[in-house]
């Protein structure tokens, strides 16, 4: 492939990806495994990532934002708790090997999935929250905070369900309270990643635009559609998710730190610091 068409690609991707991601998150399922065809190494796969995501997770929550759905009040708290976390895990990912996370991942995604198809309603209506709201940010914005920073994949999955079953809130509200969290962990996980010189700004940046203009789309599309749009994609990516983890785990290969040899060379305008 000639260098001048990654630049579209890329685009493309980024954009694909931000719409996913602005309604049931997994767009790194799309993106990472594009930057680790570019060449890069896996770490800088993962802050490249962190970049480009960061633009589609920030565009999401800002058109939610403008249609009502967050309650900054209510987020506070777990704003904290994740950056706090995201930062912790990005430190920790740099030094461990979290093939556990992998093969634990899948169960639980899929247990999510059967959840969502044995319980139509779930998430169509608020109910009674089951937890209170300072112990929920701080225990889940800690943990999946630290989640997405040293692993990933679910995490909006998962805080969108934790949302739902233990505050009660719809499938279109919690979607938007999830954006706000994942661009929270993405920021953190990125200040991490361009202190360590792990972020390729080039290729970041070209995604991040596409990003933006596919999570404005798919935000677009919750606020008009609500639970019935973002149930089914909900539930597809979800199996996706969990599909190629268990693929990974069973094959005894890994997404980020040792992908198959690059049939690309990377543009040399795409090479970041270190």
């Amino acid at each position: 492939m000639s260098s001048f068409w990654i630049y579209p690609a890329l685009f493309l991707t980024g954009l694909c990806a931000g719409f996913v991601d602005s309604i049931a998150g997994g767009g790194g399922l799309i993106t990472v495994p594009v930057l680790l065809s570019l060449g890069l190494s896996p770490t800088d796969a993962l802050g490249t990532n962190k970049l480009q995501s960061s633009f589609g997770s920030a565009s999401a929550t800002f058109h939610y934002n403008r249609a009502g759905l967050i309650s900054w009040s209510d987020c506070r708290d777990g704003i904290i708790a994740t950056a706090i976390g995201s930062i912790i895990g990005s430190l920790v990912v740099q030094r461990i090997d979290a093939q556990y996370l992998r093969q634990a991942i899948p169960v639980l995604l899929i247990a999510i999935a059967f959840y969502l198809l044995l319980r139509p309603t779930v998430g169509s209506a608020e109910s009674r929250p089951r937890m209170a709201l300072l112990p929920f940010n701080i225990g889940l914005g800690l943990s999946l905070g630290f989640y997405d920073g040293v692993f990933g994949p679910g995490t909006g999955t998962f805080w969108a369900m934790a949302y739902v079953v233990l505050l009660g809130f719809d499938l279109r509200r919690a979607t938007a309270h999830t954006k706000v969290m994942n661009v929270t962990s993405n920021l953190g996980s990125l200040l991490v990643f361009l202190s360590t010189n792990h972020v390729v700004f080039g290729a970041g940046v070209v995604m991040g635009i596409g990003q933006l203009v596919g999570a404005r789309l798919g935000a677009r599309s919750v606020i008009k559609e609500g639970a019935r749009l973002i149930r089914p994609i909900f539930i597809t990516v979800v199996i996706l998710i969990s599909i190629k983890l268990l693929y990974q785990s069973l094959s005894r290969q890994t997404a980020l730190p040792g992908g198959a040899p690059s049939s690309m060379t990377i543009p040399k305008v795409f090479s970041g610091p270190g």
